[in-house]
Parts: C-alpha cells; structure tokens; sequence
C-alpha cells in the first residue's frame, strides 16, 4: 500500500461524496480527484519524476490538499512548508532538500520572490491566484476543468521504502531538519491512528491545524483512508466562525492541541452553537491539564476525548482510551497498534514499570531519518534489541504507573535541575492551572547562584482576574514539595508560540 492509494481508493469508490470543505467552496472526491490529477500531469511535463522533492508552501486550501497527492502520483517527495516560513527558510529548505518545483499561492508571493533567487534547484514554482511572473520559472496553477484522469506512471515504480514525505522540523536549536518519512511510515501511521480512533466514513473532520503540522496533515490523510469529510480551515483565529462551520457542517471530530482548546473554552457564546454531532475530540502537542480535562468535558459530554502523544520522527506513539481518562487523568496512554514502545535509562538499559526513563519507540512509523543529516539522525536511531534494528529515542522523559500507562515528564533538555533534585516543568504548571484564573502556563529554570537553577513561572490570567506573584507562590505550596515551588512569576499578557501552537520556551528564556 502506497500513501496515495487511499485516495485514489476513496476517489473511486465515493466520487459523488463531500470530499473537502474550505472556503473556495464544497468538493467532492471526484472533483478533487480532476484538481489532483490535473496538477499530477502538469508536474511531470514539467520534468518531475520518482523521487524528486516537490515543496508546498501553501496556506490550507484545495490547492495545498490537492498537490499532496499529485506529487505522490508522480512518484515524488512531498515537502509541506508552513504558510508562516519567512523567505530566508524557505530558501533553506528549497536549498537543502534540492526540491525540484514548488508549488505556492499569490498571497505568498513576497516570500517566493525573495526566495526564489537564492535557490537554483527549482525549475518550476506553479502559483495559484494572480502573480505578475518576475521569475521565469513561475507559471500559474493548471485549470482542472479538462478533467485529466490521475495519472500514476511516475509512481508505478514505488514500493513502500520509497519516500513519500519530508516534513521539517523547526529548527528551534539551530537549522531545521527534514524528517524522512516512507509510504510504509506514513500508512502504518495513519493505519494504526484511524483504528483506534474508530475512525469512519461518515465522519466530518474539521482540522484547524495547517497541513504542514503533521497532526494536521493527517486528519486529511486518514478523511480520505476512511472516505471521511474534512472540513479545512486557516486557523482559529477566528473561532467564531469556526464554530459556525462546525455547526453547519455537523461535525464530529475535532482535533487540536492545548492553546487551541483554552481558546475554546474562554469563548462566552459556545453554548449558543449546536455541536450535538461532535463525538470525538483529539489532543497532542502538549499534554492538557487536568483543569483543562475537565472542562473539556463537561462542555462536551457526548465527545470521547483521547489524550495523545506524538512527535514529527514517527507521527503518533501513544493514546490513552477514553475510558481510563477518570482513572489516570493526566497519563497519554500507552503505545498504538503496530509499535512497542519503553522507557530507557542513560545508560540505554530498558527499565521496568512504575520507573522515569527516556522514552523509546519500535515500529514501522519510525523515520527513515534526517535528511543529508547523519550525525543527527544517529543521535536519535540507534541500534535496538533486534540486531540491525535501529530504534528511535525520543529525547522526552517519561514516567510510568505500575501498569505501564505513560506520563510525560519533560523534554530531556527542559529538566529544571534546583537544590539537587529535578523538578519537571509539566508538574509545576498542572499546579498553576489548579488555580481560578489561570489562562495559560509555562515554566522554566532561570541560573541561580545558590540553587543552581531556580524554577520561574509565567502566567497569563483570564480577563477580570488579578493576583500577586505571592499569591501564586503560597497557591503552589500547598499542592507541591518545596523544590518545586516557583521563586519567581512574571505575570505576561501572551506566551510566546510556535506556527503549531506550542509553547516556546527558549523565548521565555
């Protein structure tokens, strides 16, 4: 099974159906499927052919979904690039990946024009809307209204070691990296997710997150595995008018991550909107507190909430099933189908349950690795149980119960370390979030010359609450041990955030 078989499936067997919802209009899967294939073929005119990189630096539209799958029917490499990227990334990626065509919109044309004449791998950069062409190599979006039927000659030749995807990472310590993802990690993924998920086809998902995110780019990917709707938008900017899509459309599966569902839950009017159809809520990213659980939970009570945990080098590794959310509330479960997963200590030795460790993962969904990055990627597959295996470390700390349910501690590099011990900054920040008012939190360790680090809380109250920075201080002493009790809080009116909604740290530092 390659990558784009789904869609090719579900565009044959449901081609009269609601494929795709944004905000050029309602498309089903067989007029996708023209849009695809059209581009498919104007691709390999222009000299795109197995294995060659095709970037797709789009906001979420029916272009951006329609160009994933036509670079997979030219048996080429996808490269989803953030709408936000400035143009000295862009080049960088278009750069370091020798992407060979870029696929872009008007709007976006500022960034392309700086880019562009600092890369030269680039022979075509295809744009929707109107561009005047300074490039030469710029040429508009094709017309789908000739009704080209998919071509897959260029992928005919692919097997499933072949790649499908490089997603880069953010590069927040330093250059991004281009993840390499195969057909065989991007199916096995997105066949494990949608399974115990219970995924189906008369599902309606609306995906706020952009396409670029991995957990966005595969709410699209399993809409079409299941022959689901996806209803696209820009963002949650403007929750509004979310809101209003979710409730037209019926939908009924909503992913996002913990920024994204703060938002949701401070919006005064929610109950005004009939959101009876929504079963099913999703959460990555970060880890939701237990304030936030329960919150989510009592506006939706009809919607089971999952609680899971990925990263970009093997898209999904754990989720807790809705049923153990009373039990172990704070836990993201334990592995998905198809993968084992264990905690290590830094000797590399497995450790047994109930013990703190970095986190491990074995599967089909691990990564290739990084992009012309060998040094890096041995960082992160090394060698496994099995001889020849590589296996992936994931750099995340990691606790478990007796049972084996996982806990997420910390990024290995975020260990608070103050008066000896290690104090996690998750820990820290469930206890802020107890507190009436809080909005959103972070935690970090600040030098300190007597406790080597001390532990620094910044906190954004909702509107009409007030607190002093003891307030907060004497709120966590009595929920935490003494080590980790803040020594200083800054109260901020915003927390600093990545294009994917997670909070940056190393700006806060």
């Amino acid at each position: 099974m390659l990558l784009h078989q789904f869609f090719e499936a579900a565009v044959s067997k449901y081609p009269d159906k609601v494929a795709l919802v944004c905000d050029t209009g309602t498309y089903s899967y067989a007029q996708l499927g023209r849009i695809a294939a059209r581009l498919a073929v104007e691709l390999q005119r222009r000299g795109v052919a197995r294995g060659d990189r095709v970037a797709l630096f789009l906001e979420n539209s029916v272009e951006l979904v329609a160009a994933v799958f036509a670079a997979l029917a030219t048996g080429a490499v996808f490269i989803p690039i953030n709408p936000m990227t400035k143009a000295a990334k862009l080049a960088y990626m278009l750069n370091d990946s020798r992407a060979v065509a870029l696929v872009s919109q008007a709007s976006l044309a500022s960034v392309c024009e700086v880019a562009l004449p600092l890369n030269r791998t680039v022979i075509s950069c295809l744009v929707a809307g109107p561009w005047e062409r300074q490039d030469p190599r710029v040429v508009p979006f094709p017309d789908a209204t000739d009704g080209d039927s998919m071509s897959t000659a260029g992928s005919s030749m692919l097997i499933d070691q072949d790649l499908a995807s490089i997603i880069y990472t953010s590069g927040s310590t330093g250059d991004p990296k281009g993840v390499m993802l195969t057909h065989l990690n991007m199916v096995s993924a997105a066949n494990s997710v949608s399974t115990y998920l219970g995924l189906r086809s008369d599902d309606v998902i609306i995906c706020v997150l952009p396409l670029s995110f991995d957990y966005g780019l595969y709410q699209l990917l399993m809409s079409t595995k299941v022959g689901a709707t996806l209803v696209l938008e820009r963002g949650f900017t403007f929750p509004v008018k979310v809101l209003e899509r979710m409730a037209r459309h019926n939908v009924s599966v909503f992913p996002g991550v913990p920024t994204i569902f703060s938002m949701l839950m401070n919006i005064d009017t929610l109950a005004r909107y009939d959101l009876h159809a929504l079963r099913m809520i999703t959460n990555t990213a970060a880890a939701l507190s237990e304030e936030h659980i329960r919150q989510l939970r009592g506006l939706f009570p009809q919607a089971q909430l999952f609680s899971m945990y990925g990263l970009t080098e093997c898209k999904r590794v754990t989720y807790l099933p809705p049923d153990q959310l009373d039990i172990r509330p704070t836990s993201v479960g334990r592995g998905m189908p198809n993968e084992e997963v264990w905690l290590v200590d830094e000797s590399g030795r497995r450790l047994p349950n109930g013990s703190t460790g970095e986190l491990v993962i074995r599967g089909s969904n691990v990564m290739r690795g990084y992009w012309e990055k060998p040094q890096e990627t041995a960082k992160r597959l090394k060698p496994g149980p099995i001889p020849g295996e590589m296996i992936l470390h994931s750099g995340d700390i990691f606790r478990t119960d007796e049972e084996g349910y996982l806990y997420f501690v910390a990024r290995k590099d975020d260990i608070i370390k103050s008066r000896g011990e290690k104090v996690s900054p998750r820990e820290v920040e469930n206890a802020l979030y107890a507190l009436d008012g809080v909005y959103e939190a972070a935690v970090i360790g600040v030098p300190d010359p007597l406790l080597g680090q001390a532990v620094k809380a910044f906190v954004v109250l909702k509107q009409g609450y007030r607190y002093s920075e003891r307030d907060v201080i004497k709120h966590c002493a009595g929920r935490l041990e003494s080590f980790l009790v803040p020594k200083y809080v800054d109260f901020v009116d915003a927390l600093p955030k990545t294009d994917t909604g997670k909070i940056k740290k190393l700006d806060l530092a």
